[in-house]
C-alpha cells in the first residue's frame, strides 16, 4: 500500500459524539477522497487505556462506530471482513481496554470483528531502507494482511514525541513484546520505520475532544473537529499546523517526510472542508504539547529528577522516548487514583541516564536509578556509590526471542527490589525502558498510594481479561498455531515460530 501522491486533508466541524453525525461526515470524506473499502478492512483506533478516568486518552467508541457505519455505506460488496484491532498500553490486556472503553457493545452493534493484537499470530516484516534501526520487525497478522487499512487515532499531545496523531498511533500495531524494543531515545526513528509495514488508505482522527499535555492522562481540549485524509505525513503536518507546531521539529514526521512518505509543505497539500485551517488554528489556540524535561516536570513536588544523556554512542542528550516520559505519566495516573499521592510521597530522587552532577539527597531520602543506562559515580549521603550502565546495544535485542512482560511478575519484581533495598540509600530498576506500569508500582509502593492494579472496581474485570488472554494464547500453542511467526513477503506470508 503506497501513500497518496496527491494528498488531501479534510477538516470538518463536529461538536458531539453522535455516531450518526460522525457516520455522515466520514461517509462524505470517503466520497471526497474517492475511497471504497475492500477485502480485509481493518480499523486501528487508539485505545491506549480506557475507563472514565482515561476517557480523553482513547478514540471514543461513538467515533469508531460512525467510521464503521460509513465504511459499510461505501461497501459495494467488495469487503470480506470488517474488523477493529488494537494493542492497548503495555501489560493491560487489550480485552480489558476494549471493554472499559465501551468497544465490545459497539462492535456487536456494528457487526465488526475484534482483534486483540497480542492474541494474534505475529508476522515478520523485513526492512531494507537506509537508516533503519533493525532489519526486521513483527506485526500482528491482521495488520500484515489488511487490504484496506483505516487509521483512527486520537488527537493528543505526547510527553515523548511532542504529538500523537496518525503516525504515532502505529505503536499499537505491535504487541507489547516487540513494541518495547527501540522504545527509547530512538522512539521517533522506530515510528518512522513502522511506516514501512503498512500505509492507511484512509485516516480519521477523533479531534472532537482533543487531549493536551499528556497521552495517558490528557487534559480535555474541545476542538470540535473530525479531520480526515489519505496520507499520514500530510495529515500529521496539517494537525501540527492547527496547534502551531512545525512538523519538521517532530522527528518521526520529519523522517517519514525525508523518506518520501509525503509532504509537510502545506502548499503541496489540498486542505478542504467546512472548517478552514485558520479557523481550526483559532480553535486550538493555547493547546499545550507534552514535551517537558523530567527535571522541570517535577519541580515543586517531593520528587527531584536528574537526567543525564542516554548511551554516548547514540549521540543524543536526553531520552525523550523512554524512562523520563514514563515517570511523568506514572505520577499522573497515581494522581487520578489517589488525590493525596503528592502529600504521601516521601522525598525521592530519581536519576536517568549518565548523570554527572551532584545529588542533593537529605538524610533518609531514597535515590532511584531508573533504567539500564542510568550511571552515577559519587556520594549519596556519607557513602560513595558507583552505578554502572547495563545498557545493551539494540543489535543484541533479537525480536525472535522477545517475551511478554507480565504485570504480576512486574509487581513481584518491584516489591522484591524495594524490600531488598529497604535499608539502602538507593535502588536500581533495570529495563530499557522501565515501563509506565513498573514506575507506577514503584511510586505506589514507596508512597503508600492506592494501587491502580488492585483497585476493587478494576481487579475482577482485569483478572478476567488477563486469564482469557493467557488461556487464548496457551490454547493456540497446544493446537500448534504459531503465536510468533517469522519470515514474510509483501503480504505477510509466515513461517513457523522460533522459541
Amino acid at each position: 500500500m503506497k501513500p497518496s501522491a496527491n494528498p488531501t486533508v479534510i477538516i470538518r466541524h463536529c461538536d458531539a459524539y453522535d455516531p450518526e453525525r460522525i457516520r455522515a461526515i466520514v461517509r462524505e470524506g470517503l466520497e471526497t477522497l474517492g475511497l471504497r473499502p475492500h477485502g480485509r478492512t481493518l480499523v486501528k483506533p487508539n485505545v491506549v487505556s480506557s475507563g472514565p478516568m482515561f476517557k480523553n486518552a482513547y478514540t471514543r467508541p461513538e467515533f469508531v462506530e460512525g467510521v464503521l457505519a460509513a465504511l459499510r455505506d461505501r461497501d459495494d460488496g467488495a469487503v470480506d471482513e470488517l474488523a477493529v484491532g488494537e494493542r492497548c498500553g503495555i501489560t493491560i490486556p487489550t480485552r480489558r481496554a476494549f471493554a472499559g472503553a465501551g468497544y465490545d457493545e459497539m462492535l456487536e452493534r456494528a457487526r465488526a470483528k475484534r482483534y486483540c493484537f497480542e492474541e494474534e499470530p505475529q508476522v515478520e516484516i523485513p526492512y531494507s531502507h537506509k537508516g533503519r534501526l533493525r532489519d526486521y520487525v513483527f506485526t500482528p497478522e491482521p495488520v500484515a494482511r489488511a487490504d484496506f487499512f483505516v487509521n483512527c487515532p486520537k488527537f493528543k499531545a505526547h510527553p515523548w514525541t511532542t504529538v500523537t496523531f496518525s503516525m504515532k498511533n502505529y505503536i499499537g500495531i505491535q504487541d507489547d513484546r516487540h513494541r518495547l524494543i527501540d522504545h527509547d531515545h530512538r522512539l521517533n526513528e522506530k515510528i518512522a520505520d513502522l511506516q514501512y509495514i503498512v500505509q492507511p488508505q484512509f485516516i480519521a482522527i477523533d479531534a472532537i475532544t482533543a487531549g493536551e499535555g499528556r497521552m495517558l492522562t490528557p487534559i480535555p481540549f474541545p476542538l470540535n473537529l473530525v479531520i480526515m485524509g489519505d496520507n499520514q505525513v500530510a495529515f500529521d503536518a496539517v494537525c501540527c499546523a492547527i496547534i502551531g507546531v512545525d512538523p519538521m521539529t517532530v522527528d518521526h514526521i520529519r523522517l517519514a517526510h525525508e523518506r518520501g512518505f509525503g509532504p509537510v509543505d502545506l502548499a503541496a497539500i489540498k486542505v478542504v472542508g467546512d472548517v478552514s485551517l485558520d479557523e481550526a488554528k483559532a480553535r486550538a489556540k493555547g493547546f499545550k504539547v507534552g514535551l517537558i524535561r523530567v527535571e522541570k516536570y517535577f519541580e515543586g513536588s517531593h520528587i527531584t529528577a536528574y537526567a543525564g544523556p542516554p548511551p554516548d554512542s547514540e549521540k543524543t542528550d536526553y531520552c525523550w522516548g523512554g524512562c523520563p516520559g514514563a515517570i511523568e505519566e506514572a505520577i499522573e495516573i497515581l494522581r487520578l487514583f489517589d488525590e493525596t499521592v503528592d502529600a504521601k510521597m516521601p522525598r525521592l530522587h530519581v536519576v536517568f541516564g549518565k548523570y554527572e552532577g551532584p545529588l542533593a539527597v537529605g538524610p533518609g531520602e531514597k535515590v532511584i536509578f531508573m533504567g539500564d543506562c542510568s550511571e552515577y559515580d559519587g556520594p549519596i549521603g556519607d557513602k560513595l556509590v558507583q552505578i554502572r550502565s547495563t545498557y545493551k546495544d539494540r543489535a543484541t535485542k533479537d525480536p525472535h526471542h522477545a517475551k511478554h512482560e507480565d504485570i504480576y511478575v512486574k509487581m513481584a519484581s518491584v516489591m522484591a527490589k524495594l524490600a531488598s533495598s529497604k535499608d539502602d540509600p538507593y535502588v536500581r530498576f533495570g529495563g530499557c525502558p522501565v515501563s509506565v506500569a513498573e514506575q507506577v508500582l514503584a511510586l505506589c509502593f514507596l508512597s503508600g498510594a492506592k494501587n491502580p492494579i488492585l483497585d476493587p472496581k478494576e481487579s475482577i474485570p482485569f483478572n478476567k481479561a488477563y486469564l482469557q488472554w493467557r488461556s487464548t494464547t496457551a490454547l493456540q500453542r497446544l493446537k500448534g498455531v504459531p503465536y510468533q511467526r517469522e519470515g514474510a513477503c509483501e503480504r505477510g506470508e509466515a513461517r513457523p515460530e522460533v522459541e
